[in-house]
């Protein structure tokens, strides 16, 4: 096993900065470490390589400690490609490439031929055998990147470590060099731990992400198992939408606005719940602007792009499930509906009026009666709301036969939401 890492506890001073981390990583490996800033990412790395000495657990390269391995031994195993090198000397590209070959000599030794076939080698992989002669400060930061890469990749070191190797780069110097870097696992070669701050490029190349949140590992799992709306407002504090590649399948997401301006403790979620509002056409609104002042967690939806439904839920914070404007309900929104509402402690039906793109909504509400409380706002006389003919009527009346509550506007709605989800429960 390239890397093993059993119950890493770092402490610098008062401060835990991991607590209890497992983490290996396999042969021909890419697995990005991903978390907000202070979530431990560089911390973990530096413990790797030996430059901090865990207060607890084991560190281990290939089958032993870190710390019985000499200066030498742990370059010849494990490459570095730390955060913001900055060089200072204007070196010539091609020596300052052959660094990397230093733990194969002696102090006093010249490099051999082999060494500057090495070199030469790894410029090309690198894309910057063109600018072997030029001096380093005369690159550009992505080139300067890709030659802190290659100096790396010298070491022919079957494990490289990178923090944040992407910052500070524009977007196609970020695919290329994650790309190289992705390559280098093909076949075994070398295995490959990234600190990453892009969850989506982070999916885009990685086979697993392990997420770091206050020294803790909260996740560890192939980009699909990991990445979701939920682990993005729970450890980043921060709303988004979940889609996939068309392509590749690979997960991604679209952050839009912040939970809240205070974060949550890892593996919780702020306030009680959460509480699904089915809604639309302005309908939800007081609802879900209610249940917000009075501490529930919310999610919403299916609603389309255009609802103001969907601007108060995004508004408060709510995950949503989220539609095309006066499309019908496609088959991923109400598989992400389904998601909403499997997770939903109680689920609210505001009076919304109902046509066939948003008749679903009742549809998919209907098989969640026998698991979780469903509670029906009760609609102002004489007001026209089903056009969908009769269809709605049938499905709400349905609903009430099966045990859906009917509730009489806001006030009733949340003291019934309340004998609920007392306080205990949050």
């Amino acid at each position: 096993m390239p890397l093993r890492l059993s119950g890493v506890t770092v402490r610098f001073g008062a401060r835990t900065a991991l607590a209890d981390v497992h983490l290996e990583a396999r042969p021909g490996e890419f697995v990005a470490l991903a978390g907000p800033n202070g979530s431990g990412k560089t911390t973990l790395l530096r413990a790797v390589l030996g430059f901090l000495a865990p207060d607890q657990g084991a560190v281990e390269l290939f089958g032993r400690p870190v710390s019985s391995l000499t200066v030498l031994e742990r370059a010849r195993s494990v490459a570095w490609v730390p955060q913001g090198e900055s060089p200072r000397d204007d070196v010539r590209l091609f020596d300052y490439v052959l660094y990397g070959r230093y733990p194969y000599h002696g102090p006093l030794d010249a490099e051999t031929a082999d060494d500057r076939a090495i070199a030469s080698r790894v410029l090309e992989e690198v894309g910057l055998a063109d600018r072997a002669e030029d001096g380093i400060l005369s690159l550009s930061g992505g080139e300067r990147q890709r030659a802190i890469l290659g100096r790396a990749l010298a070491q022919t070191s079957p494990l490289l470590l990178l923090d944040e190797p992407t910052s500070h780069l524009d977007i196609g110097h970020q695919l290329d060099l994650l790309d190289r870097v992705r390559r280098l696992t093909e076949g075994g070669k070398a295995t490959v731990v990234a600190a990453l701050h892009d969850l989506n490029l982070a999916a885009r190349f990685a086979d697993r992400i392990v997420v770091l949140s206050r020294g803790r590992r909260v996740a560890d799992g192939p980009p699909s198992a990991v990445i979701s709306e939920e682990l993005l407002a729970e450890v980043w504090g921060v709303v988004a939408d979940l889609r996939r590649d068309p392509r590749s399948g690979s997960p991604y997401l679209l952050p839009h606005h912040l939970v809240s301006a205070h974060p949550s403790p890892p593996g919780a979620r702020i306030g009680r719940g959460p509480v699904h509002v089915v809604g639309g056409g302005g309908s939800g609104g007081p609802y879900l602007r209610a249940l917000s002042e009075a501490g529930y967690r919310l999610t919403a939806g299916a609603l389309n792009l255009l609802d103001s439904d969907l601007e108060t839920a995004e508004s408060l914070g709510a995950l949503t499930a989220v539609e095309v404007p006066f499309a019908p309900l496609g088959a991923e929104v109400r598989q992400r509906l389904r998601t909403l509402l499997d997770a939903a402690a109680a689920i609210v039906v505001a009076p919304f009026p109902v046509g066939p793109s948003n008749l679903p909504n009742l549809e998919e509400v209907r098989g969640y009666l026998a698991r979780t409380p469903v509670l029906f706002v009760r609609r102002p006389p004489g007001e026209e709301w089903d056009f969908v003919g009769g269809r709605a009527r049938a499905l709400e009346e349905e609903l009430r036969r099966g045990g859906a509550r009917e509730v009489d506007g806001v006030p009733e709605m949340l003291a019934t939401v309340a004998d609920l989800l007392p306080r205990t429960s949050a």
